[in-house]
């Protein structure tokens, strides 16, 4: 009878550690998925994002951009400027990064959006637009330049009706930029950065 009141309290101990080992796993498991997108070893980090509007050619790129829905009678694409660079998701890889690791960027998708919650294309916000972009990123910092406001946008609501407004009605938006590549394996990688565009008929440039 001692002998198997022993034994219980051996597999109950066993069936412990093992129930404590798997708990354990599925924590790590959980906590490792929230850093991991994606299949590639590699993720892209996106430094900055910025706007520079098409009104002058002479604009700086900037944080936010101030995008002017009609100037001197015409309409300007604005472009946006991304500083990109991969990383390796094991950060105790000894090597760094391979040529393999490389993604290469080949089209991006902006969305507008706003904090007060409305957002209906072509009624509060332009519409979401992609586009194509060619740039392939490594463990330097490269930039990516694209279009970030569309002409058409501001050929069309709600943009259009901004025009002879001046700065007294302005829309203030966000655009998340998202960027579609794949790793030089064929895995997908992709990253989203975001960056404030308000919308308003600005004074013109000299």
């Amino acid at each position: 009878m001692t002998r198997m009141m022993h034994f219980s309290r051996r597999r109950r101990g066993w069936a412990g550690l093992l129930g404590a080992a798997a708990l354990a796993a599925v924590t790590g498991a959980g906590c490792s998925e929230t850093v991991r997108t994606g299949q590639s070893p590699a993720y892209i980090i996106i430094d900055r994002i910025e706007g520079s509007s098409g009104a002058s050619n002479s604009e700086p790129f900037t944080g936010v951009l101030r995008s002017d829905v009609v100037t001197k009678g015409s309409v300007y694409e604005d472009n946006g400027r991304a500083a990109l660079r991969l990383a390796l998701k094991d950060v105790t890889n000894p090597t760094g990064p391979t040529t393999n690791n490389h993604i290469t960027i080949n089209r991006y998708r902006v969305e507008f959006r706003r904090t007060d919650g409305r957002n209906t294309p072509g009624v509060d916000v332009p519409y979401p637009f992609e586009g194509a972009v060619a740039v392939t990123v490594t463990d330097q910092t490269v930039q990516a330049v694209f279009s970030l406001v569309r002409v058409q946008a501001k050929l069309e609501p709600p943009l259009i009706t901004l025009r002879g407004m001046g700065g007294s009605l302005v829309i203030s938006t966000i655009a998340d930029v998202t960027f579609f590549g794949k790793d030089q394996t064929g895995r997908d990688v992709t990253a989203t950065g975001s960056i404030g565009v308000n919308f308003a008929d600005w004074a013109d440039p000299n």
